[in-house]
């Protein structure tokens, strides 16, 4: 990005590439936002499934938008355009296991594990992509090495995905007594 003043201008974009651009950032804070919300409500029906729609959508418009611009840009946004498919992939994933938990698919995984995995690992690469991409221009974290960006959202949401796999883990069966 160059700097002037207040107006901001993304090098190499033209007016396609920065309408693509204001969608895909509307789209990322939408999904930033209604994943905190879905993953820190209660695992029901209401404000998480609720929060996990919008969530969904928002990561695929995301994708739609980094697609979009890895088009029009190859050589400087590839790297976009894999994450939001790996994070769309895992969303989708994650969403299918909700609504078909019974799927051939699914069936040797414990409880909500396939749902939890897949989207807190969604929304780690949606923040890591974010951070790989704009972490050079923020405060402290342009302070960090490269690798930072890659590898400090998973190292902060590996504990938290732990125990949520923990606390939502399916309960054990009673064997039956002789």
């Amino acid at each position: 990005m160059i700097t002037m003043g207040r107006v901001t201008a993304v090098a190499g974009a033209g007016p396609l590439f920065l309408s693509v651009l204001a969608v895909h950032v509307v789209a990322g804070l939408t999904a930033v936002i209604t994943g905190a919300l879905a993953a820190t409500a209660p695992k029901r029906r209401g404000r998480h499934t609720r929060a996990g729609t919008v969530y969904y959508w928002a990561i695929t418009v995301v994708f739609a938008t980094a697609t979009a611009m890895t088009a029009l840009r190859p050589a400087r946004d590839y790297y976009l355009f894999l994450l939001g498919a790996l994070a769309f992939t895992l969303a989708t994933a994650g969403r299918d296991y909700r609504r078909r938990p019974n799927a051939r698919l699914w069936r040797r995984w414990p409880g909500h594990a396939p749902h939890i995995l897949a989207m807190s690992g969604s929304y780690v690469v949606l923040l890591t992509a974010f951070y790989v991409d704009n972490g050079k221009n923020l405060p402290l974290w342009n302070r960090l090495p490269t690798a930072a960006y890659w590898i400090l959202p998973a190292l902060i949401a590996a504990p938290l995905t732990a125990r949520s796999l923990h606390h939502h883990r399916r309960p054990r069966q009673a064997t039956p007594c002789n």
